[in-house]
């Protein structure tokens, strides 16, 4: 099998996973609505807050299922919170459906199963994410550097050496171009943007992070 042919097969089976797990959140929902309005019906709420009830739980294992679904894409497993509010959400779920389910061992475990098999579902799903933005990036060449170029080569237009100038216009650089997350630029970038080593850009950022370049 190439790599066309492997990536579609990866892209499928993906596709695949992420529908069953759609499928899963949509019964596990609805299973989790209808008992936690008719739980909060019988203990007292009115009619239009036990129809707005569930919708706070299942939102917030919505929102925490994307939070991880967005780290997964960057090859990422997950923050505290959002596995945290998921975990919360999906127990408060199940509490609901065993709390209104028939009084036997049987009829709790078959009203629990869904809210378990949907945060399985949602496990494998952000594994395998995980797993194709890895390969994505180890199947990615690195772009050939430029020759570095030693800070005693680095003059500027008089002649003179500029080499504590230029590390503190990198450092400067390195601030107006931070990644999404906030992160600093890679040392590989930086040092392509300078035409300098890696090494080079990674002692910029640990002097800049330091202060010693403001």
């Amino acid at each position: 099998m190439d790599g066309a042919d492997q990536r579609r097969t990866e892209r499928v089976i993906l596709g695949a996973t992420i529908t069953s797990v759609v499928l899963l959140a949509f019964i596990a929902g609805s299973i989790s609505y209808r008992h936690l309005h008719l739980l909060a019906l019988r203990h007292g709420e009115s009619p239009w807050t036990a129809a707005l009830l569930p919708l706070s739980v299942d939102g917030m294992v919505l929102c925490a299922s994307m939070a991880l679904l967005a780290d997964s894409r960057r090859g990422r497993r997950g923050g505290v919170l959002p596995w945290t509010l998921l975990v919360i959400g999906s127990l408060a779920s199940v509490a609901a459906n065993v709390a209104v389910a028939e009084p036997s061992i049987i009829g709790r475990a078959v009203a629990a199963w869904p809210a378990f098999a949907m945060i399985g579902g949602l496990e494998m799903a952000f594994r395998l994410v995980r797993q194709s933005v890895a390969r994505r990036l180890s199947s990615e060449e690195p772009t050939a550097l430029p020759e570095p170029v030693s800070d005693d080569d680095a003059l500027r237009a008089d002649g003179r050496p500029r080499g504590r100038t230029l590390q503190q216009e990198a450092w400067q650089w390195a601030l107006r171009n931070r990644r999404p997350d906030g992160t600093l630029p890679r040392s590989v970038d930086l040092a392509r943007k300078f035409h300098r080593s890696p090494r080079w850009a990674r002692l910029v950022k640990s002097s800049g992070l330091n202060g010693t370049l403001t």
